[in-house]
């Protein structure tokens, strides 16, 4: 027998996927690569792990038993890991973090340093939307979720990281100057997030509020189509400014300033009112209480600037 511990990674990384692509992006490898490590680990072994049935992939029973002694393997390499930096008197342990979309624009410089400066800890932050983040959740899952719309539903404590303002914006060569009021904005196609979005929810009660026509509309699934959307021309919509630096800087979408608007809300860093925190979640809380000011005035000085400037326009 001669495979290592990386090639038993990716088995287990697929056989959790069942797909070399979806494994491929979670290792952040290129799919050769992964097809290449099942293959070097198939050959310590006479009984197929994997079966490819069409274009569908099936762990074999035997692959399974793999599997399983494969997953209990890594625990305790990394029980082991955790237990080195834990001797050397540094934080060891898991912080897992569910994000709502928009937070990937967020949530990463509120984590840099402190991951820096704690390399015992293992972060899983998944980035994905609203209901699934509130699944998550709900079901203890993670130690801390990243939203700006708190659930009603749960007993919950939180945590405000910062502002989140909603604008509405539109391509630089969509509209003229003039697109300067509601009225005007009402007879352009809408571009919306999905549903249950917490910015698509803004944006109705905005639409809503102001007796907008059922005109023409666009509904797109994730934060970077609808920008791709915008800059093409294909509408207005709103959305968080904090996603938009590089596109406001390379003047490639512009603010279409409308009465009510910009909406801020807060980003809220949210956990069960009675989750027991483990170390590395409480010491993580009070990294952010400490930091939060600084890395806000650090990272994101373009967004409080941009932000003052478009509320004196309206």
């Amino acid at each position: 027998m001669n495979y290592t511990l990386h090639q038993l990674q990716v088995l287990v990384k697929v056989a959790e996927l069942k797909s070399v692509t979806k494994a491929s992006e979670a290792l952040h490898l290129s799919q050769p690569a992964v097809s290449i490590q099942l293959k070097n680990l198939q050959e310590n072994f006479e009984i197929p792990l994997i079966e490819v049935i069409g274009r569908q992939i099936y762990i074999t029973e035997f692959g399974e038993e793999v599997v399983r002694s494969a997953q209990e393997i890594l625990k305790q390499v990394n029980d082991i890991n955790y237990k080195t930096h834990a001797y050397k008197g540094q934080l060891v342990g898991k912080l897992t973090i569910s994000a709502v979309s928009t937070g990937k624009y967020v949530m990463p410089y509120f984590l840099g340093e402190f991951m820096n400066a704690n390399q015992g800890i293992e972060l899983k932050m998944h980035v994905t939307n609203r209901l699934k983040v509130l699944k998550s959740l709900e079901n203890n899952e993670i130690d801390f979720a990243l939203m700006t719309t708190i659930p009603k539903n749960l007993k919950i404590k939180k945590e405000p990281l910062m502002p989140n303002t909603l604008a509405w914006l539109s391509g630089t060569s969509y509209h003229s100057e003039e697109v300067d009021n509601i009225e005007t904005l009402k007879s352009y196609p809408l571009i919306y997030r999905e549903y249950g979005s917490a910015t698509r929810r803004s944006m109705e009660t905005f639409i809503k509020q102001n007796n907008f026509p059922s005109g023409k509309r666009l509904e797109l699934t994730s934060n970077e189509a609808v920008k791709q959307a915008t800059i093409a021309g294909l509408g207005v919509t709103l959305m968080s400014v904090v996603a938009l630096k590089h596109e406001l800087q390379n003047k490639v979408v512009k603010v279409v300033p409308v009465k009510g608007c910009p909406i801020t809300n807060e980003w809220n860093l949210v956990w069960l009112k009675n989750k027991r925190l483990s170390p590395v979640a409480d010491a993580y809380l009070k990294y952010v209480r400490k930091e939060k000011k600084r890395i806000l005035e650090e990272s994101f000085g373009w967004y409080l600037d941009f932000i003052k400037t478009i509320e004196k326009k309206n």
